[in-house]
């Protein structure tokens, strides 16, 4: 039946009682009431509301009732009183940019502020100036530009943070276009707040510098929001918005600031991996080795290992054999007899030689890498040493690492990510 329900016309009843609600009780607040008095009224009433529904209850105020915009303005953080726990832009939601601190969140809300400021207050003074131009007006109107030009950090974030990560994807145009633009911007409200502080009674060009500014905001909110971040969002990786929200405290927020700070949801860890290990072992009582960079259970660690396209040996600072993988397709056979013997006995003795010089040279310092190559068959095999020092230099063994590269330098052309 839901095919049958026009949502639109059930939709549009319930957000003009809920606006009418907000009303009354903003009005309640603007006759005296505290906000004890109204805000268990609006909880009991009005449940969740939203950023939206919050702004165009404001412009009804001002509108529809009269209201003078400095009265909502002193009104505004009593609303927040009310409102705090309530807006829906607080609730964690699946979408990470719908969510506090995530710049995308951010850039929106910082317009919310500008509409506020540019469709109410500018336009309010504006309108007022232009019907008598008198020096109270002309203060209002200079104190509304001071405070627009803080737009120079919404589009600097814009431009130094997210225009680069752009830029890396081969997007180049829309971000020059758009940079020119606020460029504009910026200069229209230095130029209108000279000519303010200047004036020689020629209301109407001022009046005309007021409007394209009003208008050529709006127009910026709308192309950011509509053309400038879904395109981000369907480029950038997770990574690089928190690399954006880390980096946005340098520059500043305009007009407001995010309240937390954006951290991506993230898998749980597997049951009993907070279980520590014991005193002097690698290993938790449920299978799990915590590393510096994750968590693997030893189950995924071998398996992973004999995945790997290469096959591993690895021997101890004693030159003891302690570990080799055993992929599908080994280069060199290894069977478990050699673990525990030293390498030295793993090599015939017309090459032993080798080998005591190459770890010779290994644990001096001499070298930190040996590689050889050698065709067997239709394989060639690249056979690399690589001594293994812990975070102090200290030698810890030598892994051989061995691979056969022959499909690999076959390669020609290209094959992108993305290509079929």
């Amino acid at each position: 039946m839901s095919e049958l329900i026009n949502n639109r016309e059930v939709d549009i009843p319930e957000q003009t009682r809920r606006q009418a609600m907000l009303r009354e009780i903003i009005k309640e607040l603007h006759a005296g009431k505290s906000v004890e008095e109204v805000k268990a009224r609006f909880e009991e009433a009005v449940g969740d509301v939203t950023v939206e529904e919050i702004s165009a209850m404001e412009h009804s105020l001002m509108t529809e009732e009269g209201i003078p915009v400095e009265e909502v303005q002193r009104l505004c953080s009593v609303h927040t009183a009310i409102f705090k726990g309530s807006i829906e832009q607080i609730h964690r939601s699946s979408k990470p940019e719908e969510q506090p601190g995530h710049p995308v969140h951010t850039f929106k809300l910082e317009n919310r502020e500008i509409e506020r400021l540019v469709n109410f207050r500018l336009e309010l003074h504006a309108d007022k100036f232009k019907k008598n131009a008198s020096d109270e007006i002309i203060f209002k109107l200079l104190e509304d530009l001071s405070l627009l030009l803080d737009l120079d950090k919404h589009y600097s974030r814009k431009e130094n943070l997210l225009f680069p990560y752009l830029e890396k994807y081969g997007i180049y145009g829309p971000t020059k276009v758009m940079w020119g633009v606020d460029d504009g911007i910026r200069n229209m409200i230095k130029e209108a707040k000279k000519a303010l502080s200047a004036y020689n009674g020629d209301s109407g060009q001022i009046t005309a510098a007021l409007e394209e500014i009003i208008k050529e905001v709006n127009e910026m909110i709308f192309k950011e929001e509509n053309i400038l971040l879904p395109m981000a969002l369907d480029k950038l990786t997770e990574d690089e918005w928190v690399k954006i929200a880390r980096e946005s405290d340098e520059i500043g927020f305009c007009l407001t600031a995010p309240d937390q700070e954006w951290v991506p949801e993230r898998a749980a860890e597997p049951e009993g991996a907070d279980v520590p290990a014991e005193e002097g072992e690698g290993l938790s009582p449920q299978g799990f080795i915590r590393f510096e960079t994750g968590l693997l259970s030893l189950h995924q660690l071998e398996t992973l290992m004999n995945h790997l396209p290469v096959d591993l040996t690895f021997i101890d600072e004693n030159d003891v054999v302690r570990y080799f993988s055993h992929g599908k397709e080994r280069i060199f056979a290894r069977t478990k007899a050699v673990i525990g013997r030293t390498v030295q006995n793993c090599h015939p003795p017309q090459s032993v030689h080798v080998v005591e010089k190459l770890l010779a040279d290994f644990k001096a310092g001499v070298k930190d890498a040996e590689d050889f190559w050698i065709n067997i068959k239709d394989k060639f095999i690249y056979i690399r040493y690589f001594a293994v020092r812990d975070a102090d230099g200290r030698y810890m063994g030598t892994l051989e690492f061995t691979q056969n590269i022959a499909p690999i330098r076959a390669l020609e052309g290209q094959k992108r990510i993305l290509s079929e």
